[in-house]
């Protein structure tokens, strides 16, 4: 299946209800099973990713897939771990070829029974869940955040607690302290010095909650209002001051390419100014790496040479994105380098004999290539996206949002 994806003009007018945090909702329904809570999760994302994590949670079953879901299949690793009886957990083909070895050996260090079913280091995985035993664990902090909250979360249930050490540069840390100010709401307290975070063993207190709008998701609209001559457009659900790191992004647009971002009530609006465009635009995405997409697919729509860092981990994604990135990006000219490890540098040259028209963009299973790369059909004639139902992982009802603001989607 193909959409195909058009937009007459370059004027952003409207409203749109964004969809609620994954991020949060995912971290929030493991919350809430360690706090025994009654309560039901107002507002809970309708994701892929969340619809398999709460069909886990709430199952009759010992045996998971739980598909493209890696927040899932990491968070779930260690919730299991802990629960008495015994787990298997597999996934998609992708999924059992993103590694899971570092979780696995962290749990084993608690005293964690954990098998590797198919290949050592990687999903599936058979466990047998027991009561486990605190200490001090040590872990690659440059690995995904998803290993740390998924220890961090489970470590109040520890007998004595956890003392998490994490050693070399910290990667997306926002999503670290997301999961640990979102257990501050469920009543657990913890201590965060230097390198160390520290949790006591203590019990979670269950707690109404209701989820905030997806910032991930909002960067798709900033990049149309900063591709547009014109915007008008109303975020409902988005609040600036979030518990989300990629609420971050409101000054990067703001900054680099004239968004304005003003809150009414419980909504943003984002309007458009003119000012000049950087001559390079220089990133570190060492702690916003699922906006790095949608930011360079917008720097190669607006013809602005780039050198962007800290996206390491986009190589442990739904795809290899920083490849992806690279393959499709070619499509519109620009020929991307990774100069090192975790980086990506356009010089801002288009090759005419790299150009397709109209681009056909593949999405690898990964949501974030499809929502990042239909901006674009606000500067080219036509956009077509491949696979293009990949969305509902994160952003289910994104092509009928597009067609409410005046896109074409067929």
């Amino acid at each position: 299946m193909q959409l195909s994806i058009t937009k007459a003009d370059r004027i952003l007018k409207g409203e749109i209800t964004l969809p609620s945090s994954k991020s949060i909702s995912n971290r929030v329904l493991i919350l809430n099973s360690l706090s025994y809570s009654p309560y039901d999760i107002d507002n809970l994302s309708d994701s892929d990713d969340t619809k398999v994590l709460k069909a886990v949670l709430t199952a009759n079953t010992n045996s998971f897939d739980i598909g493209h879901a890696g927040t899932a299949m990491r968070f779930l690793t260690a919730f299991l771990s802990k629960i008495v009886g015994e787990w298997t957990l597999t996934g998609s083909e992708r999924m059992r070829q993103r590694p899971i070895a570092i979780l696995v050996d962290a749990l084993r260090k608690l005293g964690a029974s954990i098998e590797y079913v198919e290949n050592e280091g990687f999903p599936p995985i058979r466990i047998i869940g027991t009561a486990l035993k605190g200490g001090v664990i040590e872990l690659d902090g440059s690995v995904s955040s998803q290993y740390i909250s998924a220890l961090l979360m489970i470590a109040p249930t520890i007998q004595g607690g956890m003392t998490l050490r994490l050693t070399n540069q910290i990667t997306s840390k926002p999503y670290i302290e997301l999961t640990l100010k979102l257990m501050k709401k469920f009543g657990v307290r913890h201590t965060w010095k230097m390198n160390e975070i520290r949790i006591d063993e203590q019990v979670y207190r269950p707690v109404k909650y209701t989820v905030e709008a997806d910032w991930s998701g909002a960067s798709y609209w900033y990049s149309m209002a900063a591709l547009s001559d014109e915007s008008d457009l109303l975020l409902n659900g988005l609040r600036l001051q979030s518990l989300q790191g990629d609420a971050n992004q409101a000054e990067w647009f703001s900054s680099y390419f004239g968004v304005v971002s003003k809150q009414e009530g419980n909504n943003v609006r984002l309007t458009k100014i003119n000012i000049p465009v950087p001559k390079v635009l220089e990133l570190d995405f060492i702690e916003n790496p699922d906006i790095a997409q949608t930011i360079a697919v917008l720097a190669v729509c607006k013809n602005i040479p780039f050198h962007f860092k800290g996206l390491a981990t986009l190589k442990i994604k739904e795809t290899d994105r920083i490849l992806a990135l690279q393959a499709e990006l070619s499509k519109f000219g620009a020929k991307l380098l990774e100069p090192r490890n975790g980086e990506l540098v356009w010089d801002g040259t288009i090759d005419p004999i790299l150009l397709q028209n109209p681009p056909v963009i593949a999405t690898y299973h990964d949501h974030r290539m499809a929502l990042a790369f239909a901006p674009a059909a606000m500067v080219y004639t036509k956009i077509i996206i491949d696979d293009p139902q990949v969305i509902s992982k994160s952003y289910p009802g994104y092509w009928n949002d597009l067609e409410k603001i005046g896109f074409m989607v067929e």
